[in-house]
């Protein structure tokens, strides 16, 4: 009994040190330091990052085509820019997958 317990416990802290990493690496440390004109053409979605355990900064995260992802200021004018220019366009993509499954 008392060894199942003690392997029971092994494999739970082996899962929480698994997530944690997991948390850990999905995390923005710094931001870019100039904006690239050429990022805009390349973002093709974003997610926002939150101040919790591991991630230390807020960060809006572009990931880019070919799959790299930019971290950066949530507070710069041509972050706040991109992420609506992304929204319109997602908007805008879905209103037409409605407007095709209509038909």
């Amino acid at each position: 009994m008392r060894s199942n317990t003690v392997i029971f416990l092994l494999v739970l802290s082996g899962v929480c040190l698994s997530l944690a990493q997991t948390t850990f690496e999905d995390c923005c440390f710094k931001y870019v330091k100039k904006h690239i004109r050429r990022t805009q053409k390349l973002a093709v979605d974003y997610r926002r990052q939150v101040v919790d355990g591991g991630c230390n900064i807020p960060a809006t995260i572009f990931t880019l085509r070919g799959g790299r992802l930019l971290c950066a200021d949530p507070q710069e004018r041509w972050v706040v820019h991109l992420m609506k220019r992304l929204d319109k366009r997602d908007r805008h993509v879905h209103a037409k997958l409605k407007t095709l499954y209509r038909s």
